[in-house]
């Protein structure tokens, strides 16, 4: 029975092999749930520490199944990215739209005319812009932010997120499998880490890549 302690580190980012080493000892499909909720929510928290090791000890001990591992996993990311987008539209559209009518909105180039042709921009485009954005370091937790804002409905919001989320989990699900497979407990952490930054590298090189795509079109001659 996993004694039910949600330790002070979550919060503690430069501590996360501590938290790892716990997550180790306590894991079970309640905190793979809670822990990404956490993650896809306004506080940020690495996925990175919770569903590898998850799967490396679905594989090793057999107590847990890797599938219903990225199940829970993209349910929690689910439950954490309505959060956002609940509050995004609850409270930040007020928010955006008082800053956008503000003198210093004003100063910064922004207004209310601008502020509503990225609405309908996002209103457009944000399906693939939420799916995408869940694939992204540091964009995953962002992303339900502005389709709260922009009033997205919310059961393509709920979809993309999902499609998202789950492709997102099923790899790192495989990370922890394959890391199963060859590498010791002890240097799980160490092994993670590494590939890790793998994933970060690629997911900056998609960032890049949607940014370039999106200033091109911007630029390019429009008949």
């Amino acid at each position: 029975m996993h004694e039910l302690f949600i330790p002070l580190a979550i919060t503690d980012y430069l501590n996360a092999a501590w938290f790892f080493d716990w997550f180790v000892n306590n894991a079970s499909y309640i905190f793979v749930f809670i822990f990404m909720v956490i993650e896809s929510s306004f506080i940020p928290f690495p996925s990175e520490v919770v569903v590898p090791p998850a799967a490396y000890l679905a594989v090793q001990r057999g107590d847990m199944n890797v599938f219903l591992i990225i199940i829970v996993a993209t349910a929690g990311a689910l439950c954490g990215a309505l959060i956002n987008y609940v509050l995004s539209l609850l409270i930040g559209r007020p928010i955006v739209y008082a800053f956008a009518n503000s003198r210093i909105g004003h100063a910064c180039l922004i207004n209310q005319e601008k502020v509503i042709r990225a609405e309908e921009y996002f209103y457009k485009h944000g399906a693939i812009s939420t799916f995408i954005g869940r694939l992204i370091p540091a964009i995953r937790q962002l992303i339900s932010i502005p389709a709260g804002i922009a009033k997205m409905n919310i059961g393509v919001f709920c979809l993309f997120t999902t499609l998202g989320a789950v492709l997102w989990n099923m790899i790192l699900a495989f990370l922890g499998w394959w890391l199963a497979q060859s590498v010791s407990l002890s240097d799980l952490y160490e092994a993670v880490e590494k590939y890790n930054s793998y994933l970060t590298i690629g997911g900056i090189c998609l960032l890049i890549a949607c940014v370039a795509y999106i200033v091109y079109n911007a630029f390019k001659d429009k008949k």
